[in-house]
C-alpha cells in the first residue's frame, strides 16, 4: 500500500514546481512581447538597408568598367575555408530551441567536411559554447555575455573579427546561423551567406525595389567608397538583428515550454491526487476490517 505522507510530499512538490513555471512562464510572455516589438522595427531597418545596398551594388556592378573591385563581393565558388557564425541562447529551460541550432551547425560542418572544406566556428551563447566545448570541438571565438543582452557595439566587434579575417583572405565565407522569431509558436532555423555578397541575386538579398526603375545616383568617384561604409552597416547591422531576433524566438520556446511543464504538472497532481485518494480508501478500509475482525473475535 502506498505510504499517504509519501504521496502528500509528492503532490506538494509537484505544485511548487507547477508555481515555478506558471510564473516562468508569465515572464517570458511579458519578456516576448518586449522583443517582438524590438525585433519588428529593426527588421523594417534591416530590409531597407539590404534594398539600399543591393540596388548600390548592382548599379555599380552594371555600368563600372571590370565591375565591383572590392573583396565584399568577390564569389568564390569553391571555398576552401568557411567561418560558421552561430547564435544560441545563454540560459536553458526553452524546449529544443538551442539543439535545433547546433544540429544545424553539425550538418553543415558535415557537409563542408565531405567538400574538404575546413570550417572554423565562432560561438554567440553560453549554450552552444558550453555544448561544443563539452564535446572537445575547437571554437576560434566565442561570446557568453551577446546572446540575453543583445548589443549593436558588441556585436560589431564580434562580428569584424571574422570580416577582418575575411578581407586578408583567410576565409573565403562567413555564415550566420540562429533559430529566429516566426511567430509566438514557432521558430525557424536562418542561414545567413553573410559574406561575400551576391550582387547578382537580389531575391536572395530581400530586394524591395525595382532597380530597373530607380532613380539613386552615385558620383563615379564615390561609388566603392560608399559601398565600403554601407556594407559595414550591413554586416554590422545583420548580426545585431540576428542577436534580436534570436533572443524574441528563445523567449517564445521558453514560454511554451514552461506552458507545456505547467500543463504537465497539473496532470501529475490530478494522478497523484487519485492515487492519494484511492490509498487513503485502501487504508480506511483495512482499519475498518481489523476492527470488526477484533469485535467479532471478542464475542
Amino acid at each position: 500500500m502506498a505510504n499517504l505522507k509519501d504521496i502528500q510530499r509528492k503532490i506538494k512538490s509537484v505544485k511548487n514546481t507547477q508555481k515555478i513555471t506558471r510564473a516562468m512562464k508569465l515572464v517570458s510572455t511579458a519578456k516576448l512581447r518586449r522583443a517582438e516589438e524590438v525585433a519588428k522595427r529593426s527588421k523594417v531597418y534591416a530590409n531597407k538597408i539590404t534594398s539600399v545596398l543591393s540596388e548600390i551594388a548592382y548599379k555599380v556592378n552594371q555600368f563600372k568598367i571590370g565591375g565591383i573591385e572590392s573583396r565584399f563581393f568577390h564569389q568564390i565558388d569553391e571555398p576552401k575555408k568557411v567561418d560558421i557564425v552561430f547564435i544560441t541562447a545563454d540560459k536553458g529551460l526553452c524546449g529544443g530551441f538551442n539543439i535545433q541550432t547546433i544540429k544545424t551547425i553539425k550538418k553543415l560542418m558535415a557537409e563542408y567536411k565531405d567538400k574538404k572544406v575546413k570550417v572554423r566556428l565562432r560561438a554567440i551563447g553560453k549554450k552552444g559554447i558550453g555544448y561544443f566545448n563539452f564535446n572537445d570541438i575547437e571554437l576560434l571565438d566565442s561570446a557568453d555575455d551577446l546572446s540575453s543582452t543583445p548589443s549593436y557595439e558588441k556585436a560589431g566587434e564580434f562580428i569584424h573579427k571574422a570580416v577582418d579575417d575575411f578581407l586578408n583572405g583567410v576565409t573565403d565565407k562567413i555564415i550566420l546561423v540562429h533559430n529566429g522569431y516566426k511567430n509566438m509558436i514557432t521558430q525557424e532555423i536562418k542561414i545567413t551567406d553573410l559574406l561575400p555578397i551576391d550582387v547578382n541575386s537580389c531575391q536572395q538579398m530581400d530586394c524591395t525595389v525595382h532597380l530597373s526603375n530607380s532613380l539613386m545616383e552615385i558620383e563615379p568617384a564615390e561609388d566603392e567608397a560608399v559601398l565600403e561604409q554601407l556594407v559595414n552597416k550591413y554586416i554590422e547591422f545583420n548580426i545585431y538583428f540576428s542577436l534580436i531576433d534570436s533572443l524574441a524566438a528563445e523567449h517564445s520556446a521558453r514560454m511554451q515550454a514552461m506552458d507545456a511543464a505547467t500543463n504537465n504538472a497539473r496532470e501529475l497532481v490530478n494522478t497523484l491526487t487519485v492515487k492519494y485518494n484511492k490509498a487513503r480508501q485502501e487504508a480506511i478500509t483495512t482499519e475498518l476490517i481489523e476492527i470488526i475482525s477484533g469485535m467479532e473475535a471478542m464475542k
